[in-house]
C-alpha cells in the first residue's frame, strides 16, 4: 500500500525546553543511519512525531520498522497509513488497513487524537462515526470500550489522517550522542554488554576498549568480544573497539607483586589506560560492568583502590542489580549465548588463590610501586589495534 509508513513517538525528548529541537534532530540523524540499509526512506518531524516514509517501491519498510525498534529515543512506534482528513476518508481506510486485523479480532473501539484543532469533529465524536462504520463492516466483531482485543487508533495531524492498530515499544531512552561520550570496558562476560547498552540508552556515545592477553587468553576469545561489540551496535550506532595488549603487564604483576593483590593492581591499569583512551577521544567518563558484592575486586574497598588512580567519573549502572536482572537484559538485547560461550578473557589470568577483599589504597599503592606503571602504560597505549564494528 503506498500510502503505508512508520509513525514514531518521542520519549524524554519531549520534556526538553529551548533546545528539543537539537535533541529531535540528533534522533533523526540517528534513525536515518539505522535504516540507512533498507533503502530510499525519508524522516521528518512535525508535532512531537517523526514520520518514516518510502521514497520508491523499493524501500523495505519492514526491515526499517525493526531497525527502529533499537534506536534510542523512540519510546513507541508503529506502521500506519495516510489520507485526507475527512470523516469518511478515515472510515474507509480503516476498514481495508485494518481488515486483517479487525476480522481476527473478537473486540474492538476507536480511539482518536485531533492535533488539528480546525478538524470539525471531537475525537469522541470521530471515534463514534468511525467505529459504527467498522461495525457494519465487521458485524462479527463486537464493540468494547473497556478491555478491547484490538484498538483502531486515529490521528489528525497536521499534514494527514492517520490509521494504526496498537504501537509497539520502543527502546526508550535518549538518542545516542546527545550526552557526550564515555570509554566503556567490554569484556567477554555477561555483565560489561549490558552495561554498555544501559549507559548508551541514556544517550552516551560509545568507544569500547578490550584487554587482550594473547596466548594466555585466544585468538577465539577476541573474536568473542568483537561479536559482542558488532551486536550492541543495533543499539549503540557505529563504534570503533580499542583492543589493548596486556599481556606485558600481566606478566609483570604475576613477577613483581603480591598475589593477593594481582586483580586490583591489574585493575587500575585498566583504568589508568581507558582514562589515557578517553582523554585522547574527549570522552568524560570510564563505563565499567560492576556488580556490589560480586566478586572480591567489586566490593566497597576493592572498588576505592581501582578508582583512586582515575579523574574521570566512573559510571556503574549494574552495581546494584541481581545476577538475574543482568541476565535477563542481556537476554533482551541478544548477547547472552554469546556471553557464555567458553573463552576465558583476561580477567581470569592469574586469578589469587586468596585475593584481597578489604584492602587499603596506600596496601595496593606499596604493592604496585615495583612497577614501572608509566612505561607500562604507555608501551599498551602504542599498541592498541582499533576495529570498527559494524551491523550485520
Amino acid at each position: 500500500m503506498n500510502n503505508d509508513i512508520i509513525l514514531v513517538k518521542l520519549g524524554e525528548i519531549i520534556l526538553k525546553g529551548l533546545n528539543r529541537r537539537s535533541f529531535e534532530q540528533r534522533l533523526m540523524n540517528n534513525m536515518r543511519k539505522a535504516i540507512e540499509p533498507y533503502g530510499n526512506l525519508k524522516v521528518y518531524c512535525l508535532q512531537s512525531t517523526v514520520y518514516v516514509e518510502t521514497l520508491d517501491d523499493d524501500a523495505d519498510l519492514d526491515g526499517a520498522f525493526e531497525a527502529l525498534q533499537k534506536v534510542f529515543g523512540i519510546i513507541k512506534l508503529t506502521r500506519a497509513a495516510a489520507c485526507a482528513k475527512d470523516k469518511d476518508a478515515i472510515a474507509k481506510l480503516a476498514i481495508e488497513y485494518l481488515r486483517e486485523d479487525m476480522e481476527n479480532a473478537k473486540s474492538f473501539k476507536v480511539e482518536s487524537k485531533r492535533s488539528d484543532k480546525s478538524f470539525p469533529m471531537t475525537s469522541i465524536e470521530l471515534s463514534q462515526y468511525v467505529g459504527g462504520l467498522l461495525q457494519d463492516a465487521f458485524p462479527n466483531v463486537e464493540v468494547d470500550v473497556h478491555n478491547p482485543e484490538l484498538t483502531v487508533n486515529i490521528e489528525v495531524r497536521d499534514l494527514s489522517a492517520y490509521v494504526h492498530a496498537a504501537p509497539v515499544q520502543g527502546a526508550g531512552g535518549m538518542p545516542i550522542g546527545s550526552n557526550g561520550v564515555a570509554v566503556t570496558l567490554l569484556s567477554g562476560g555477561i555483565d560489561s554488554p549490558v552495561s554498555t547498552y544501559m549507559i548508551a540508552k541514556r544517550g552516551v556515545r560509545l568507544i569500547p576498549v578490550h584487554f587482550f592477553s594473547f596466548p594466555y587468553t585466544s585468538e577465539q576469545a577476541k573474536e568473542k568480544v568483537i561479536e559482542l561489540g558488532n551486536m550492541l551496535t543495533d543499539y549503540c550506532g557505529r563504534m570503533t573497539m580499542e583492543v589493548v595488549p596486556f599481556t606485558h603487564i600481566q606478566e609483570e604483576i604475576r613477577d613483581k607483586c603480591p598475589e593477593e593483590y594481582f586483580t586490583l593492581i591489574m585493575r587500575r591499569f585498566m583504568m589508568r589506560i581507558a582514562e589515557r583512551i578517553a582523554k585522547d577521544n574527549g570522552a568524560k567518563a570510564i563505563v565499567t560492568g560492576e556488580n556490589l558484592g560480586q566478586v572480591a575486586s567489586q566490593t566497597m574497598e576493592a572498588m576505592a583502590s581501582t578508582q583512586a588512580v582515575m579523574n574521570l567519573p566512573v559510571l556503574q549502572p549494574l552495581i546494584g542489580f541481581d545476577k538475574t536482572e543482568i541476565i535477563e537484559i542481556a537476554r533482551k538485547i541478544g548477547t547472552f549465548d554469546t556471553s557464555i560461550l567458553p573463552y576465558e578473557d583476561c580477567c581470569t589470568v592469574f586469578t589469587p588463590r586468596h585475593p584481597r577483599t578489604r584492602p587499603r589504597v596506600s596496601e595496593v599503592e606499596k604493592a604496585e610501586s615495583v612497577l614501572e606503571i608509566d612505561a607500562l602504560v604507555e608501551e599498551a597505549l602504542q599498541g592498541i589495534e582499533r576495529i570498527e564494528l559494524k551491523h550485520e
